[in-house]
């Protein structure tokens, strides 16, 4: 009887070991290593570019100075040929953040090229004095540095007018890869317009931030063009799939300075 009671006790405890095991491998997530940075599984690989953007809020009394201050100085770095950067655009937000300067800046060599153009400017005196001319008209301001995801177009510079739409989202971590698998199928959808003009993913700053800059010739060409992608196929199913990868958005819509690329 002892015998059989052992046995009987080593069968139930084992089994009982196993159905713990069983029932937390329900429960406990399983998660598949990753064998490389999503910077290099999402970005273009035949470039090395790296953008910045900057967000100026500009005094409200200050704004014309502000705008006529860069377009005195700013062209001129980017048409150096000394500086391995290019002005992308520079706009005034028209709806959304007040009295707001948005900056886009493109280094073609990436870290190396932007550690360059930044040692040589602090030798540039026309831009030193900007600089300290800026910083009185300026509330706050930041920064990130971006790259570019792989299925969008590079940006280049567009004749006018357009108004111009930058989406921002910021993502839960850990989702920047499923992101970009939707928007590689959905960026098709949005280009029947030419409207799509760059998509943007950070690298130093507010992290896991998503950029899609757009463009349209007016408020209701925007409105007419986004109400036409869901009369096409799979648009739905990006919007189902992606809302819920997001923790906050927002809409900027700007206005180009005059001497923006993107006009």
């Amino acid at each position: 009887n002892d015998f059989l009671h052992l046995i009987l006790y080593t069968v139930i405890t084992s089994f009982s070991g196993f159905s713990q095991d069983w029932l937390k491998s329900l429960f406990v997530r399983k998660v598949d290593p990753r064998k490389d940075a999503h910077s290099h599984l999402l970005a273009k690989k035949e470039d090395n570019n790296l953008y910045k953007i900057q967000f100026h809020n500009v005094k409200p009394e200050c704004l014309d100075d502000y705008n006529e201050l860069c377009e005195d100085v700013l062209p001129s770095i980017h048409a150096n040929p000394d500086y391995p950067c290019e002005l992308v655009g520079t706009w005034n937000t028209w709806y959304g953040e007040q009295d707001q300067a948005v900056h886009l800046w493109r280094y073609r060599g990436g870290y190396p090229a932007l550690t360059e153009v930044m040692n040589k400017l602090r030798q540039n005196k026309e831009f030193m004095d900007y600089r300290t001319e800026r910083g009185k008209m300026l509330l706050s301001r930041r920064n990130q540095l971006l790259l570019e995801f792989s299925f969008w177009n590079e940006p280049v510079p567009r004749s006018g007018p357009n108004i111009y739409e930058l989406r921002s989202y910021q993502l839960r971590p850990g989702t920047m890869i499923e992101w970009g698998n939707y928007w590689a199928r959905a960026i098709e959808i949005r280009q029947q317009n030419h409207e799509a003009v760059g998509g943007f993913f950070s690298q130093i700053g507010s992290l896991y931030t998503v950029h899609h800059l757009w463009a349209y010739k007016d408020l209701q060409s925007r409105e007419d063009t986004r109400n036409a992608a869901w009369q096409r196929e799979g648009w739905d199913e990006v919007v189902y799939y992606t809302v819920p990868l997001i923790q906050h958005m927002e809409s900027r819509i700007m206005i180009p300075m005059k001497t923006s690329p993107l006009k």
